[in-house]
């Protein structure tokens, strides 16, 4: 069903698995900049924690997506040094882009919430990647 609440889908490397994590509004707004290269005139918040990463020689090796529970998601910011802390995919996934860092999903995330799409589907997700770029709420009011 139709709702005003943002999607991330993430595609599995080498498979037909798609991940579908529900997210908020400030997060895909920064997913969004960071994958169209847009750079606010001030640091949004992972801009920031990019800036501090950098600024203190610290290196974020890999995003995981660890965990998926009562249909939340839970994942880890790993760094060169072996240190992990828990943070929202949603988060993860902002300060990923924006640093180059892969990202990466435990199988039985995968097997719990993934979505298989088979490789002669992929055409109809790409469409429907674009339908759900340009649907407002207004499309399906009733007449």
């Amino acid at each position: 069903m139709p709702s005003n609440q943002p999607i991330v889908l993430l595609r599995e490397a080498g498979g037909e698995r798609y991940l579908p994590i529900w997210i908020g509004a400030v997060e895909a707004t920064a997913i969004a900049f960071a994958q169209q290269g847009v750079t606010p005139p001030r640091p949004l918040t992972h801009d920031l924690m990019k800036n501090v990463l950098e600024a203190t020689g610290q290196e974020l090796s890999e995003v995981r997506i660890t965990d998926v529970r009562d249909g939340v998601f839970y994942a880890e910011l790993v760094f060169a040094n072996g240190q992990e802390v828990s943070a929202r995919p949603s988060d993860s996934i902002a300060l990923a882009l924006r640093t180059g860092t892969r990202i990466v999903c435990a199988e039985e995330v995968l097997d719990e919430a993934g979505l298989a799409v088979p490789a002669e589907q992929e055409d109809e997700v790409e469409a429907f990647r674009e339908f759900l770029d340009h649907v407002s709420p207004e499309d399906f009011e009733a007449q």
